[in-house]
């Protein structure tokens, strides 16, 4: 019997072998962010790169705080366009899904990482 867990082990693994510019940890990380995404939404839907760029953004404060630049340039990802690069890697293992109308453009300079990952507006907000 297959267990999925292996096999999604695997697969990011061989996807690392392949393209090394990225460790397996910012594979499983998306995967997770798209739920984390997803889950936000008041219906589940097919979301677009911006949306998904936005949502990883969110999902590293939370999960990261103001270590999350850190950990993505750690793991490789120095920008919205490395978060396509994984997907469409994710795509052609048939991990994920895309329609006709995505493209890797769709995550091209989103958000600067130098400051999207600032926790400062987010704890003004909560001050107020």
């Amino acid at each position: 019997m297959l267990n999925p867990t292996v096999d999604l082990l695997k697969k990011i693994e061989a996807l690392c072998r392949k393209d090394p510019r990225y460790k397996p940890e910012a594979y499983l990380f998306v995967l997770a962010g798209l739920h984390f995404t997803v889950s936000q939404m008041p219906e589940p839907r097919h979301i677009t790169g911006q949306e998904l760029s936005e949502g990883l953004r969110l999902y590293g404060l939370d999960q990261f705080g103001p270590l999350t630049a850190q950990v993505f340039e750690h793991w490789g990802v120095c920008s919205t366009q490395d978060f396509g690069h994984i997907v469409f890697s994710l795509v052609k293992t048939k991990l994920l899904r895309k329609t006709e109308e995505d493209s890797l453009d769709d995550f091209k300079e989103l958000y600067d990482f130098s400051t999207a990952f600032d926790p400062e507006p987010l704890y003004k907000l909560s001050e107020e």
